[in-house]
């Protein structure tokens, strides 16, 4: 389980996320507005321009206010720190 923060306390698992798009394609509005109306869009721009569309394996739509490329220079650090952190346990295993 990968947690990502994406901005203003906002903390997401990287693992349940299929798609992050640009929100200024006209399908991708349509996409928020039809989940707005399903009661699934999730707001986590805390009044902030929406940068991300990020798309959920439950259905749920989030907006973000990071670029994309930050959260997934946030989630490569993540995954770096950790392996890190693996392989110091290992040596002291080996030792």
């Amino acid at each position: 389980m990968e947690l990502v923060h994406i901005g203003f306390g906002g903390i997401m698992m990287m693992n349940r996320v299929i798609a992050m798009a640009a929100p200024n394609s006209a399908p991708t509005k349509r996409t928020v507005q039809e989940a707005k109306s399903r009661g699934q869009l999730v707001d986590m721009t805390n009044g902030r321009r929406t940068k991300v569309v990020i798309f959920v394996d439950s259905g749920h739509v989030i907006l973000a206010a990071l670029a994309p490329e930050t959260i997934a220079g946030r989630l490569q650090t993540t995954r770096t720190s950790s392996g890190m952190k693996l392989e110091q346990s290992d040596e002291k295993d080996e030792s």
